[in-house]
């Protein structure tokens, strides 16, 4: 009995301030070594690292059970943040807090608020940003370390969780009303991965998934060789952890001047940050001379509505990938393709010299866009050049015949034009097989009971293929105006 109390009393005392054994730190130690071997290593498909990647990581998250720090978001956490927005200085008046169908927390209009009225001021003081992290404990770190001094994302995160591990932080109200998990890829399982087969999203979540690995895993290291005393992330840092802070930063972060105008800074603004997403344009600004954001209505929004931004023209797959969601009217959603001229064609260097004078590349990626007109002036030309036998290759050399190429209104010949949408017809009917299932089957499957995440990368595959078929009815239109 003795002996056992005294084992016990031995094991106690072997717990860091994190909570976890010297066994099990050693145990996390090499994996995250590990991690960044797999995360480096070459010769496997893309793929097949993921998987290996996504085992490590979980056997690492396994260990850490029980010992991230991720926030719950709360109704009282909620009003807590409101009541510290107010207290410093930012009117909530205009818009509150609620939930909505569809898209979850977002700004609800609290009185009618008219297209371009200024809604919305934050002041600086409140946001985190890349400037706050340097000037907090974190300072020494960043500028005695090249990596994070090119990854300002990453400072950010970092930031956010040592503040998180600081019960008297400036902005706890804030870190404790973000939500405490997100549908970002991160968050995925292989099996919804895979139902993005065939798009070229699957590339990006995987690549997404190998960067904050190794990232993980090098600042795991880097931490342990600190003074856990003074920094408390050396025993407070789980992947968990770090995955959340790196989502947060991924789904909020944004663009203000530092506080002389002169550069651009990463920065988290609160409050504003629980707008959802619609079509339109920026609304948003940054007042120098008042040191804060000014958010002006995007349109008449009437008592009770959400009140949306715009975040950019990015497409869906950027969404999905950074943001964790698919905005299936998006006006500005585009497919990446990728073409070349073979090295194999006895024309490559012709049409290569033709492509290199209009600045497009000989090979790379290329965009079908959504909407009446799915090809652009880029892929127009390259398809153009693409498709020319010798005889045209040598009639467009002059500056104007080249420039001419991506005009739509030009036409190189009709058989050339006939060889352009005969191309890119078979292609995008290519790409669709790739998918393995159809548009009719992803319908069916919105249809019925899907994970959010599954239901995340069906609806963004349905877009893709919804823009493969606009761009193959597009071709045929052209081949039949051709014929006529």
């Amino acid at each position: 009995m003795g002996k056992k109390n005294r084992q016990s009393r031995s094991e106690a005392a072997d717990v860091d301030a994190g909570g976890l054994t010297k066994l099990k730190r050693k145990e996390i130690f090499v994996f995250a070594r590990e991690l960044l071997d797999k995360c480096t290593r070459a010769g496997t498909s893309e793929w097949e690292t993921y998987q290996d990647i996504y085992s490590t990581v979980q056997k690492l998250r396994k260990i850490q059970d029980g010992h991230s720090c991720t926030p719950v978001r709360t109704e009282e956490s909620l009003e807590t943040f409101t009541s510290w927005l107010q207290l410093h200085g930012v009117n909530t008046e205009a818009v509150s807090i609620a939930d909505f169908p569809g898209t979850g927390p977002g700004l609800k209009a609290m009185k009618d608020i008219q297209e371009s009225e200024l809604f919305l001021t934050v002041p600086r003081k409140l946001m985190l940003s890349t400037d706050s992290a340097s000037k907090s404990q974190l300072g020494p770190l960043i500028s005695g370390d090249r990596l994070l001094q090119s990854m300002p994302n990453v400072v950010l995160a970092l930031h956010i969780l040592h503040e998180r591990t600081m019960s008297d932080s400036f902005w706890k109200p804030y870190i404790e009303s973000l939500p405490g998990s997100f549908n970002t890829p991160l968050y995925w399982t292989p099996d919804e991965v895979q139902l993005l087969k065939g798009s070229p999203v699957m590339g990006d979540v995987c690549q997404q998934f190998k960067n904050i690995a190794r990232q993980y895993g090098y600042l795991y290291k880097l931490f342990q060789s600190l003074d856990g005393s003074t920094f408390p992330l050396k025993n407070q840092f789980t992947y968990d952890d770090y995955r959340w802070a790196v989502s947060v930063v991924m789904t909020r972060q944004n663009q203000i001047p530092s506080v002389d105008g002169k550069d651009v800074i990463t920065a988290l603004i609160p409050y504003w940050d629980m707008c959802n997403h619609s079509n339109g344009q920026f609304t948003t600004d940054f007042d120098l001379a008042k040191d804060c954001s000014e958010c002006y209505s995007l349109r008449h929004f009437k008592t009770g509505d959400q009140v949306y931004i715009f975040y950019g023209a990015r497409t869906n797959a950027q969404f999905l990938v950074h943001s964790g969601f698919v905005y299936p009217d998006n006006q500005w959603d585009k497919l990446e393709i990728k073409l070349g001229i073979s090295r194999n064609d006895p024309l490559c260097a012709m049409k290569t010299d033709i492509l290199t004078k209009v600045g497009i590349p000989a090979s790379g990626s290329f965009f079908l866009c959504c909407g009446d007109q799915p090809v652009d002036s880029n892929l127009l030309a390259f398809l153009r050049a693409f498709s020319m036998d010798e005889e045209s290759l040598k009639a467009t050399q002059d500056t104007e015949s080249v420039a001419r190429l991506k005009e739509e209104d030009a036409s190189i010949s009709d058989d050339n034009n006939k060889k352009v949408w005969s191309f890119l017809e078979t292609r995008c009917m290519l790409l669709m097989r790739g998918y393995g299932t159809s548009i009719e089957d992803d319908i069916k499957l919105l249809a019925g009971e899907l994970t959010d995440n599954a239901r995340l990368a069906v609806l963004q595959r349905l877009c893709e293929k919804k823009i493969l078929q606009n761009t193959m009815d597009f071709c045929k239109n052209k081949k039949q105006v051709i014929q006529q």
